[in-house]
């Protein structure tokens, strides 16, 4: 409806450009649901927007709008209020075809074509292997798959995929970490240094390769720690003493240290691939840090910038001249001594990306990341690539409360609530919806008590709880032994004239318009808040009216409408990741 009436509003204005009075003609007509129903269904400020290019006052351009206004059977009246407001209020049965829509097309209502096929690639996650996911993660998880879900359903192709940082520090970290829990299963007397992972999790992989390996990788205590640098308690650098840690495990190890870090990592990605396997989450690739540094796609992203004359050398380091492009300094690709950096690879990474033929390419990242954007758009300009094609999204963190009381994490401390813990908690559905309800870039407060709980102040519940009526109903009617006759109830859906219908219809009407919106701002709680919507104004009909009543005509018009609703409710638990529970 919300279209039929800026297709008549564009006719008027082309028809007013026709004859002289408009200059120019907006790519867009806005047109809004009411928010107060005396100021008819829908209502568009266009007339405000034209009075200027137009030299007159808005409520004189609405009048000639009025007058050229194409006649619809849809529309009952069309009011000019306040400034230049148009108002449009609509027959009684004008939004009754959403019906015959929903239940003919069924899953495929919301969907379009807007997207026009375009190849996007989501990455999202991502999150360093170094130990497991924690509730912030979830966060991170849930976003990007909804995200894709949406961008799937107005007509992109989303490719999924996770980098795996496997080639840097923290993983080295991490080997030694689990290296020196295992030296204590040895027997040996461990003083674990301060900057290490000191999760249960390290000592559950140490015990793994112990179990499997023996005393294989067993040096001796004293031959670990001899002549090596203060650690921070006793008045050291705690990071000069854990890259200490990690060359001295290089040395006593050998070859075999590259098993420890293999053995670390391959339990660590175990873990995360089962995560979010149970959490519903798909990837189409796993794209290893490793694996990029191997290829030659390195080396020709240097060459390019080389050749572009974006790089030059000074304190016998490499450097990225990103201030050409708006960053606030340089960057170093490549160290004095000869090693690359961390950016150098992610510069790889995002040629990549578009190397392999997509259109636009999002990565979705935690908050702390945002001075990391200008600096990859910055490369990929220099590397001939429209930096618009690349797009950042930020994801603000996750504080946990239970009983009023905030929940401490740190994934290097080892204290934290692992996404698995969350999730056998609250459930899958919960956690996806919590989640996404609120803007990614909104920090998030994540309520266990109200998770949890069985009532209408929990969003999952109410919605899920409207579901399950609408089944109910059905139910009702079986036991009766009435049938439903669909053909029968879409032929009188003129006779669904109370106020809870039309405002049933209106919100149902509001389905396709939401997705799109959702989609291109991606904004997944535009969908949550929509569900919220469209379970209160069905728990509102359900609470005032009989939908079994003895009028057939009346009766299954009533029932197509719920079966309707249903039918948007499964649309959008679809694209959440949530089920739809027939019965609560």
């Amino acid at each position: 409806m919300k279209q039929h009436i800026e297709n008549l509003v564009q006719q008027a204005i082309k028809q007013l450009q026709a004859m002289g009075e408009l200059s120019e003609i907006p790519a867009y007509v806005q047109v809004e649901a009411a928010k107060d129903k005396q100021h008819g269904d829908f209502a568009s400020n266009i007339a405000l927007i034209l009075a200027k290019s137009a030299q007159k006052k808005p409520r004189e351009v609405a009048e000639r709008i009025l007058q050229v206004l194409p006649a619809s059977p849809k529309l009952q009246k069309v009011e000019i209020a306040g400034p230049g407001f148009i108002n449009f209020f609509l027959v009684p049965n004008a939004m009754s075809d959403v019906v015959n829509q929903i239940l003919s097309q069924k899953e495929q209502f919301g969907r379009c074509k807007i997207g026009r096929e375009k190849r996007v690639l989501v990455e999202f996650l991502s999150s360093n292997p170094t130990g497991p996911l924690h509730v912030g993660h979830g966060r991170h998880a849930a976003y990007g798959t909804v995200v894709c879900n949406l961008l799937d359903e107005v007509g992109f192709k989303t490719f999924r995929e996770y980098y795996v940082n496997d080639a840097g520090r923290q993983m080295d970290i991490l080997a030694a970490s689990v290296w020196l829990r295992y030296l204590a299963l040895c027997g040996e007397n461990i003083e674990f240094p301060a900057n290490a992972y000191r999760g249960e999790y390290v000592i559950d992989i140490a015990k793994t390769i112990h179990d499997l390996h023996q005393d294989h990788f067993r040096v001796s205590a004293k031959q670990v720690f001899a002549d090596l640098p203060p650690d921070e308690p006793q008045g050291g650098d705690k990071e000069i003493y854990i890259d200490a840690v990690i060359e001295r495990a290089r040395k006593l190890l050998g070859d075999k240290y590259q098993i420890i870090f293999d053995l670390s990592l391959e339990n660590i990605m175990v873990d995360i691939r089962n995560d979010m396997k149970e959490f519903g989450v798909h990837y189409d690739n796993w794209f290893s840090e490793r694996q990029l540094v191997a290829t030659d796609v390195v080396d020709r992203m240097l060459l390019k910038l080389k050749e572009s004359g974006h790089v030059y050398e000074r304190d016998g380091a490499l450097w990225f001249s990103s201030t050409s492009f708006g960053d606030v300094k340089d960057r170093v690709l490549v160290r004095a001594n000869g090693i690359r950096t961390y950016f150098t690879n992610d510069i790889s990474y995002h040629l990549d990306k578009f190397e392999r033929g997509n259109d636009l390419a999002i990565t979705i990242m935690g908050s702390d990341h945002h001075g990391y954007t200008a600096r990859i758009k910055a490369a990929i300009e220099a590397l001939g690539i429209n930096p618009e094609r690349l797009l950042h999204m930020l994801v603000q963190f996750v504080t946990l409360y239970r009983g009023g009381v905030q929940a401490q994490m740190s994934t290097r401390g080892g204290n934290f609530v692992t996404l698995r813990e969350l999730r056998n908690e609250v459930g899958n559905d919960v956690a996806r919806y919590f989640y996404v309800m609120r803007k990614s870039e909104q920090h998030m407060d994540f309520d266990l008590d109200l998770a949890k709980a069985q009532s209408n102040e929990n969003p999952v519940y109410y919605i899920q709880y409207a579901y399950a009526r609408i089944c109910s109903v059905f139910k009702q009617l079986a036991e009766r032994q009435l049938q439903f006759d669909e053909a029968n109830g879409l032929k009188h859906l003129d006779l669904l004239t109370e106020p809870q219908e039309r405002e049933l219809l209106n919100t149902l009407s509001r389905y396709p318009e939401m997705i799109i919106n959702a989609a291109l701002h991606y904004e997944p709680h535009q969908l949550t808040h929509y569900l919220r919507d469209l379970a209160a104004d069905f728990h509102a009909y359900y609470n005032s009216h009989q939908f079994i009543v003895e009028d057939v005509g009346l009766r299954d018009a009533r029932m197509a409408l719920v079966m309707a609703v249903r039918q948007v409710l499964l649309n959008g638990f679809n694209l959440l990741g949530i089920s739809a529970p027939e019965s609560m």
